[in-house]
């Protein structure tokens, strides 16, 4: 049933692109290619244990733990939802 503007899928195609942004984000965050032996960011030696298990991997554990948080306080707000996107 469509409500307003909406067409009857409207929030079917809300929740696949979601999850579409998701998976596209995630994939984006995969490791490609040859992984470095020292990091990127410090310089730090990075064990080989980790150039094994993650491939293309660039930052030693300690950097590569503050990039993640500094990225899971920037994303995962879903601008589609939100009520103040939608009004501008």
């Amino acid at each position: 049933m469509a409500g307003g503007w909406s067409d009857d899928g409207a929030v079917n195609k809300q929740i696949d692109a979601t999850v579409d942004d998701a998976v596209a984000r995630a994939r984006s965050h995969l490791g490609h290619g040859e992984s470095a032996e020292f990091c990127d960011e410090c310089g730090a030696p990075i064990p080989e244990a980790r150039r094994a298990a993650l491939k293309g991997v660039r930052y030693c554990v300690n950097c590569q733990s503050n990039i993640d948080k500094k990225q899971a306080a920037i994303g995962g707000y879903n601008r589609r939802g939100s009520k103040d996107s939608q009004l501008r």
